[in-house]
Formats: C-alpha cells, sequence, structure tokens
C-alpha cells in the first residue's frame, strides 16, 4: 500500500509540475516527490528536516495548522515566512475521506504556480488543480481503509496484553488471523513488543501507525499496570507505571537477535508529539522529570508470550526513562541490575535511606549514588562530580549520620545502591 501512496503522490508532483509531499495528519511523512530544481531553497529546512526525520516537529506543525489546513476541504495556499525556516510558500491539499481529513499534501510553490486557481467558495479550480484534488482524494481512501485496518489490529493487540492468562490463547489465535489476513503475516516470524511512556492518551482517535519497515501495530493502553497483564503471577502487586499512559508497538524482527527494526519504530514514536504524555507529578528526590523513554523485550516466535515481551518493553522503559545512559531507548535484557529493580513491587523507601530522598539532601543523594556507581573509588568519584576529595568524604561522612549506614559494609552499601536506583523509577 505504501508504493501506492508514492505513486499518486508522483501523479500529483507530474500534474502540477511541482514538488509534492504526502505527510499523515500528525505530520509523519509518507511519500515525497523528486526535487530536479537546482535551487538549494527549494530545499528549505523545514522540508528538509521533514524528509530526514519523517516527521516535521511540534513547533512547524502549530505553524501550519493555524492556516486552518485541519478544517479545509479545498486547497490552502500558505505564504512562506523565513523566520519559520518556510522559504518557499506552499500550496496544501486536505487529504480527506467522507470528512475526516487523513493528512496532507505539500506542494512547494516556486513561482509558476502563483496563478494556479485553487478553487472553492464556489469558484472554480483549474483543470489541473482539480485533478490533484481528486488524487488527493484517492489517497484519502487509502489512508481511511489503512485506518480502519489498524484500528483493528490495535484492538486484538490490546486485548491479548491485557488478557489473563485464561484467555490469552485465544487472544492470541485472534491476532494470528488479523495479521494474517491484514498482513500476509507468516506464523513463526520473530516479534518483539515497544513500549514508550508515557504516550498521550487524551486523543480520542487511534494512535497513528507510521510507514516503519516491521511495524505491524499500536495500541496506546490508558492504564499500564493493575497487577494483571504486567505482573500476573502476583496479582496483588502493582505493575509497572501503574496508572501511566503507554503505547505498545508490535514489531516484526529479520530475525531473533536482530531489534534494529525496534530501535528503528521507537526513534520515530519518540519523536512523536504524543510521546512524553502529561507532565507527572514531583516526586522524591534523585528522580527525573517526565520524559519520554522507550523500551524494547525480548523477541519471541510465539504469540502466547508477547505480554512477557511486553512487561519487559515497559521495563525497560522505566529503567531508560530513570537512568540516562540506559536511554532514551533500551533493550531489556541491557538493563543488568535494572532487570532485577523493575520487577520489585512498588514499595516505600527503607527507612534508613528515606530521610537521605528528601529534596533537601538531593546533592548528598547525587554524591551517595556517584560513589557507589564508581564502585567505592574515591578518586573516580571525585574526578566524576568534579569536586575535591574531602569534600567527598565529608558529604559521605554525612550520608552515613543521616541513614545510620556503614559505607565500609558491603551489605550497607548494596541496600543504599538499591534503594537510591529504585527511587529513580
Amino acid at each position: 500500500m505504501r508504493g501506492d501512496y508514492q505513486q499518486l503522490v508522483d501523479e500529483i508532483s507530474a500534474a502540477l509540475g511541482a514538488p509534492a509531499t504526502l505527510e499523515d495528519r500528525d505530520f509523519g511523512l509518507i511519500a515525497f516527490g523528486a526535487h530536479e530544481s537546482e535551487d538549494d531553497e527549494v530545499m528549505d529546512p523545514v522540508r528538509t528536516r521533514s524528509i530526514l526525520q519523517r516527521r516535521s516537529s511540534a513547533a512547524v506543525r502549530a505553524w501550519f495548522e493555524a492556516f486552518g489546513i485541519a478544517r479545509a476541504t479545498s486547497p490552502l495556499r500558505i505564504p512562506p515566512d523565513p523566520a519559520a525556516g518556510v522559504f518557499k510558500g506552499r500550496i496544501c491539499l486536505p487529504v480527506r475521506h467522507r470528512g475526516v481529513v487523513h493528512g496532507y499534501v505539500w506542494l512547494l510553490d516556486d513561482g509558476h504556480l502563483t496563478d494556479l486557481e485553487l478553487g472553492g467558495r464556489g469558484t472554480p479550480a483549474d483543470p489541473r488543480m482539480a485533478q490533484a484534488m481528486e488524487t488527493a482524494a484517492r489517497i484519502g481512501a487509502l489512508l481511511a481503509d489503512e485506518s480502519r485496518a489498524g484500528s483493528e489490529l490495535a484492538e486484538v493487540l490490546r486485548e491479548l496484553l491485557t488478557s489473563r492468562a485464561a484467555g490469552r490463547t485465544a487472544a492470541a489465535g485472534a491476532l494470528r488471523d488479523a495479521l494474517r489476513d491484514t498482513l500476509r503475516f507468516t506464523p513463526g516470524t520473530p516479534l518483539t513488543l515497544v513500549a514508550v511512556l508515557p504516550w498521550d492518551t487524551t486523543a480520542t482517535d487511534t494512535a497513528p501507525l507510521p510507514s516503519l519497515p516491521g511495524l505491524l501495530a499500536a495500541c496506546p493502553l490508558p492504564t499500564v499496570g493493575g497487577g494483571t497483564p504486567d505482573r500476573p503471577d502476583h496479582p496483588d502487586r502493582p505493575g509497572p507505571g501503574a496508572a501511566e499512559p503507554a503505547l505498545a508497538a508490535l514489531v516484526r524482527l529479520r530475525q531473533t537477535g536482530s531489534p534494529a527494526p525496534a530501535h528503528t519504530a521507537a526513534d520515530h514514536l519518540l519523536r512523536s508529539p504524543r510521546a512524553g504524555g502529561a507532565p507527572a507529578a514531583a516526586g522524591r528526590a534523585g528522580t527525573l522529570p517526565t520524559r519520554g523513554a522507550a523500551g524494547i523485550g525480548l523477541a519471541t516466535r510465539e504469540l502466547t508470550d508477547l505480554p512477557t515481551a511486553w512487561r519487559q518493553a515497559l521495563d525497560a522503559a522505566r529503567a531508560a526513562r530513570a537512568e540516562p545512559r540506559l536511554g532514551p531507548v533500551a533493550e531489556w535484557d541491557a538493563l543488568g541490575a535494572y532487570r532485577l529493580l523493575t520487577a520489585l513491587p512498588a514499595a516505600p523507601a527503607d527507612p534508613a535511606v528515606e530521610p537521605l530522598l528528601a529534596p533537601a539532601h538531593a546533592e548528598l543523594a547525587r554524591t551517595a549514588e556517584a560513589f557507589l556507581d564508581c564502585a567505592g573509588q574515591a578518586g573516580r568519584t571525585a574526578q566524576q562530580l568534579g569536586i575535591h576529595r574531602q569534600t567527598l568524604y565529608y558529604r559521605l561522612a554525612r550520608v552515613e549520620k543521616l541513614t545510620g549506614l556503614d559505607l565500609d559494609e558491603g551489605a550497607d552499601r548494596l541496600l543504599l545502591h538499591m534503594a537510591l536506583k529504585a527511587a529513580r523509577l
């Protein structure tokens, strides 16, 4: 189907003699026509970024939407604005189907389209523009069909990931049939799940499914955790990211040990305006501000194993958000100690360590964590923190006094290290 989009975009480019670009309604790139001009300004920064990153930024999206493109039913002419990086004017063809906008075709107005009659409000369009709008309507029908198919797959995937163990075999069978019927999917193909956390679920429509190699289905999950799909063996324990929205993306791999398609999907989804969700309430000292992160579960050839891969992907996303060195995209099997920490049930901080987690002692907590990360080597720690050794020793002495722990004792070090890492989650 993606080849059909390219052909239709090329038809519009040929009809109007101008390079065309097709984006979905969330400004994700679907197809673009050839640029034959030798004028460097034709490839202005906005268009270049859209093609290279396969998505326009939130600021660019807001700038264009201010012209009313989401409500338009006929072509719109948009003037250039060098301050916004738009060196050339645009003509926007809304891509609609049955009254719903599914995307936009963008034409660079390099001068020879200035006198083109766009039509609308009772004014007949230039025959070339009328032909282009007919082609845009065909694109809209294709996007609508793809959206319906994606919605069906999303619902089946959601059912599998949120079912209890007793219902998973039936849900897996339904997903297998849906994948086979919609995507000509071959059973036994290696799959994995990507979790993007948090994810904005305030929009009422299904999350957009970008054109990426191997991305089969995606479903937003309004509440992650609750103990059922993520910790089926411990229903009394809250799952990771409890009451926090996430996106689950099902990705087909080329082979079991090659997660490259999952990384591509994760990187792309993190650039979506929905990644990051709503700002979270402030947590304890040592926690990071809410930011988007993604995790990748282990590959599997069995659809019934996908709930486990989903739990792993969620754990990896939580770890990537808590520990910048792991993210913004982390694989579950590369988490190290965070594989254990993310699997533990949510619990209050250890009484000995809790005083150290108070906002007033954030610098002491950071110092203690760096010291333990450096295996207790004072020289490395002082260099990493940019402080004198005597300053380090003074801070560590305050940590010991505050917590009652002895940093010369391995068990106390282990307790403090785990508590500080767990506080980030």
